[in-house]
């Protein structure tokens, strides 16, 4: 009794070592301080992110910590305010995604057959192309703007959760829990949603930690090109773009491109962590 109690708090103290990374802890903080700063933006930011009352092109001051833009905006502001764009987007995006590709892989992965070959085929060809270039001609298609910019990468991003929920159900579904299941009679949707979700879901929520950054990323790199947030909105990506026709104007596309790289490698950060601690195949817990 007193080995099982030692045993038992040992693989306590393991997990919570685990969820206290330092890499985890800080990505962690730093998506949640996004997050705040984009609830609470109007409170927060000092000029409004649209209003056009200060001098052009005025750089990083007391008055204006960012500088201003072409238009006499103050950058500052239009960053915090991007956070109620980005953040929010990014996150609708890898949740659609998710959840049309878990629900794609897993029809696949259990009936098998024809339907696995269809989806599978329809998978591939979607990542035989460049996720940015395939989502530029959807977008070209749909026509600019931020929701449609979404559904683009979403169309681009499916196949990747599909692939990973029909791996693992095509190693579940011979597990002798899902196979006295069906033995008992329980229907094909049963059987998915009781016995096989539960035990896919860890590795999903991962995956879509770990995507969330690129989600953000791709999404203003097509407001960069012009094809996602419209003029006058405050979006990072467009910011970074605006700013890219003043080279001489640094701070015009530094800050926004700071914005975008600490949610990108906070998403990252954060990822990882989860991967150790969640995913049973990864190889801290293998090691």
């Amino acid at each position: 009794m007193a080995n099982v109690t030692t045993n038992t708090h040992r693989v306590g103290r393991k997990r919570r070592s685990e969820w206290m990374q330092p890499l985890g802890l800080i990505g962690a903080t730093i998506l949640i301080a996004f997050a705040l700063i984009a609830i609470v933006a109007p409170l927060v930011a000092p000029y409004d992110p649209l209003a056009q009352e200060a001098r052009r092109l005025m750089p990083p001051s007391a008055d204006h910590w960012f500088g201003t833009d072409q238009l006499g905006r103050d950058v500052f502001s239009r960053v915090i305010h991007g956070a109620r764009l980005s953040l929010p987007y990014a996150l609708q995006l890898v949740v659609m995604a998710g959840i049309l590709g878990t629900v794609l892989g897993a029809i696949a992965g259990f009936f098998g057959g024809w339907v696995d070959g269809v989806i599978m085929r329809a998978a591939d060809l979607v990542l035989a192309f460049p996720d940015i270039i395939l989502a530029m001609a959807v977008v070209a298609a749909l026509g600019p703007g931020l929701f449609n910019a979404v559904l683009a990468v979403v169309i681009v991003s499916w196949p990747i959760y599909a692939r990973v929920a029909r791996s693992m159900i095509l190693t579940l579904r011979q597990e002798p829990f899902v196979l006295s299941r069906r033995l008992l009679g329980a229907s094909s949707i049963r059987t998915l949603w009781s016995e096989i979700r539960p035990n896919i879901t860890g590795p999903l929520v991962v995956l879509v930690a770990l995507e969330y950054g690129h989600a953000v990323l791709i999404l203003s790199g097509l407001s960069f090109l012009g094809l996602g947030a419209q003029p006058p909105a405050a979006e990072w990506g467009a910011m970074v773009s605006e700013g890219a026709k003043y080279f001489d104007k640094w701070w015009m596309s530094v800050f926004p491109g700071l914005a975008i790289l600490m949610v990108v490698m906070a998403a990252n950060f954060l990822g990882d962590t989860l991967r150790d601690v969640i995913d049973p195949r990864s190889k801290r817990h293998l090691s």
